[in-house]
């Protein structure tokens, strides 16, 4: 199963044009939907202004060389490692959902495009990385959600609370879950449950890359300017004259005020 590419089999009853279609679609929700999330909500604005208002205030002025080497360094760092995160665990789940997802996103569009009919054979190594893609995305996904998403003994919130903001871990593990189960079905010629996995994986998509209005995919997009630009508000100086944050209880000794975990 692992080295069968799942749309050249598909192939047999979905024209490759129509798959093709639905993934240029979906690339296009996602530009759509991150354009009008950020006019939505004017995070483009916010952040031209925030960093005019920083670049007023730098002591220091940056050359292009310094500049490339502090992108470089957020590259690595905040992006490809994900260095900010604290908590190791948070940390590692995160990376095995972030690589999984772009594997698994690139191999389906290879596949798609250039290897979606069984009289163009499919190098093993690309339905592999579909596949592992996908695994990497449900582990660090379900790991998340059940484990790290929500401290049940100190904030009293159940696993299966569900919030908006919610919309886009879960459609993303349940896209990698039925795509799983429908290669796996489809491999092993189980018609009826294949079709229902396969319809299961679609809508789930459809979800996932069509809700970008409503879910946070857009953050992925944003979270990779705003910590450069957190780097440059350090290396220019500005970030030392911006205000203190308000109500920092550690300043006094005090520690911070948790609430009363809730009985469910």
């Amino acid at each position: 199963m692992i080295t069968d590419n799942p749309f050249s089999v598909l192939s047999e009853s979905i024209s490759p044009a129509i798959m093709q279609i639905y993934v240029i679609a979906m690339f296009i929700m996602v530009v759509g939907g991150t354009i009008i999330d950020t006019i939505h909500k004017k995070s483009a604005k916010y952040f031209f202004e925030n960093s005019k208002k920083a670049k007023e205030q730098a002591t220091l002025s940056l050359g292009g060389g310094e500049k490339v080497s502090i992108a470089v360094k957020t590259v690595v760092s905040d992006i490809a490692t994900s260095a900010e995160f604290c908590n190791q665990k948070r940390r590692i789940a995160h990376l095995l959902t972030m690589y999984g997802f772009v594997i698994f996103i690139a191999a389906t569009v290879v596949m798609v495009f250039f290897y979606s009919t069984p009289a163009v054979s499919t190098p093993s190594y690309l339905p592999m990385l579909w596949h592992l893609g996908a695994l990497m995305l449900c582990v660090g996904g379900y790991w998340f959600w059940f484990f790290i998403r929500v401290d049940v003994a100190a904030e009293g919130f159940p696993w299966y609370r569900i919030v908006r903001a919610d919309l886009f871990v879960l459609s993303l593990l349940a896209t990698a879950t039925f795509g799983l189960m429908w290669s796996f079905l489809q491999a092993n010629g189980v018609v009826v449950w294949a079709t229902l996995f396969l319809g299961l994986f679609i809508f789930s998509s459809l979800v996932l890359f069509g809700g970008v209005l409503w879910s946070k995919f857009a953050h992925m997009f944003f979270k990779p300017a705003a910590a450069y630009q957190k780097r440059i508000t350090k290396a220019d100086g500005s970030r030392d004259n911006l205000p203190e944050p308000a109500d920092r209880p550690e300043q006094f000794g005090l520690g911070i005020k948790r609430l009363q975990p809730r009985n469910y």
